[in-house]
C-alpha cells in the first residue's frame, strides 16, 4: 500500500545546492545480503567497484526548459516545456518558420484559452492547442528564420529544477553545470539523472583505470517522475514512459561482464529501467531505441543490475518502489531513518547511497 512508503524528512535534510564538490557527497552503504551499512563519501565509490565490472550511466543532458514569456495582452506566462520540441514541419522557403511540437505546462495569472499564442521573444512564438489531463497542453513553437532552436531555449529558458528545491532568489549560473552530469551529451531530459551527479572526470579516468568498463545509454528523465503516486494500491498506478536507446556497444559490455563474472552497476533509477525493460528472462540486454513503461515494484526480479547507485527519493514515490524491490521495503525505510538521523542530504541535490551484494 502506498502508506507504507511514507517517512519523516525534516525541512532542513532537503539539498537545496549541490555539495562543493561533486565527489564529496556522503555515500550510504547497504550489503543487501548481510544488512550491514557504512557510511563513506561518494569518493571512496572506486574502493567497491571491481576491475571486470561495468559501470552503466545515463548520458542524458537537461535543456532549458522552463520558458518565460507573455501573453499578447502583456501579461506573464510560463511555458515548461515536457519534453524536447519535435520538428514538425520546414518549408524549403528561407521566409518560412520552422514549426515544434510538444506538451507543456503553463503558468499564469488566468489560464489562458485554447487556441491562443504566447511571445517567448520576437523570434519564438508558442500557441496552444488543446488542453490534456493532469493540466498538459499541447503546444506549438514557430520560429523565425534564420534562429535555431537551441539558441531560443538558451536565451529565454531556465534549467527546470525540481518543486522542492525552493529558493528566494531561483536558479543560479551554478545550476546549469552542476544540475548535469559530466558526462551528459544527448540532450532531451527535463530533470537529471541524479545519481550521477556526483561522479566528476577524474572519478571515472580512475575506475577506467582499474579496468572497469563505463557503459552510456539513454533515458531522457521527463516530468512523470515528478507525477505524484494516488492509486492506495501501489499495483494499480500507471506509470509514465520515457524514451531510451542502448546501443550494441553498451548491450555488449553488459552481457560480457555478465558472462565473466563482473558486476553490473546501473547509475541511478533510470539506468536500472532501461536495462531491465531491455533483457530477456535471462538477464541479456538487447538493443533498442524507443519508449519504455517498465514499472519496477516490489515483486519485480531483477535480471540484470547487480548494484544500484541512487540517491535519497521522495515519500511515496515510485523510484522509492523500485529500489524497495532491489533491497525490501522495511531495509529501505531502516535506512533512510538512518539517513536522516546521521543528517545526510535528500533528493536531487543531496547525498547518496548504493545497494551492493
Amino acid at each position: 500500500m502506498l502508506q507504507a512508503y511514507d517517512y519523516h524528512l525534516p525541512e532542513k535534510n532537503i539539498a537545496q545546492y549541490p555539495a562543493d564538490r561533486r565527489d564529496q557527497s556522503r555515500l550510504l552503504v547497504l550489503d543487501r545480503n548481510s544488512g550491514a551499512v557504512t557510511h563513506l563519501f561518494f569518493s571512496d565509490i572506486v574502493s567497491l567497484i571491481r576491475k571486470g565490472d561495468v559501470l552503466v550511466i545515463n548520458d542524458t543532458k537537461v535543456f532549458p526548459a522552463r520558458l518565460s514569456g507573455k501573453k499578447k495582452t502583456g501579461g506573464k506566462v510560463e511555458v515548461f516545456l515536457l519534453g524536447y520540441p519535435l520538428l514538425i514541419a520546414e518549408e524549403h522557403s528561407q521566409s518560412s518558420q520552422r514549426q515544434f511540437s510538444c506538451d507543456a505546462l503553463i503558468k499564469s495569472s488566468r489560464r489562458p484559452a485554447a487556441g491562443a499564442t504566447l511571445i517567448i521573444n520576437e523570434h519564438c512564438q508558442c500557441r496552444l492547442l488543446h488542453y490534456g489531463n493532469r493540466g498538459k497542453w499541447s503546444v506549438r513553437l514557430s520560429i523565425a528564420p534564420g534562429f535555431d532552436l537551441d539558441d531560443i531555449l538558451a536565451a529565454n529558458g531556465d534549467i527546470p529544477l525540481p518543486p522542492y528545491i525552493s529558493r528566494v532568489h531561483g536558479t543560479t549560473e551554478q545550476d546549469a553545470a552542476r544540475y548535469q552530469t559530466v558526462y551528459a551529451n544527448q540532450v532531451g531530459a527535463v530533470a537529471a539523472p541524479t545519481a550521477g551527479l556526483h561522479f566528476t572526470e577524474a572519478l571515472l579516468d580512475q575506475l577506467r583505470s582499474t579496468g572497469v568498463e563505463i557503459a552510456p545509454l539513454t533515458l531522457h528523465v521527463g516530468y512523470g517522475t515528478f507525477s505524484p503516486v494516488e492509486e492506495p494500491d501501489i499495483s494499480k498506478h500507471a506509470i509514465h514512459a520515457e524514451h531510451i536507446a542502448i546501443s550494441p556497444d553498451c548491450a555488449a559490455a553488459i552481457n560480457k561482464a555478465k558472462k565473466t563474472g563482473g558486476k553490473v552497476w546501473a547509475v541511478g533509477t533510470t539506468s536500472v529501467r532501461a536495462l531491465e525493460f531491455c533483457s530477456d528472462e535471462n538477464g541479456c540486454v538487447s538493443p533498442y531505441n524507443g519508449w519504455c513503461d517498465l514499472y519496477i515494484r516490489p515483486g519485480f526480479r531483477y535480471r540484470v543490475i547487480d548494484n544500484l547507485i541512487t540517491n535519497f527519493h521522495l515519500p511515496r514515490s515510485s523510484l522509492m518502489f523500485l529500489v524497495a524491490a532491489l533491497c525490501g521495503r522495511e531495509t529501505l525505510l531502516e535506512c533512510y531513518h538512518l539517513a536522516v538521523s546521521h543528517d545526510y542530504r535528500f533528493y536531487s541535490y543531496g547525498d547518496a547511497m548504493t545497494i551492493i551484494s
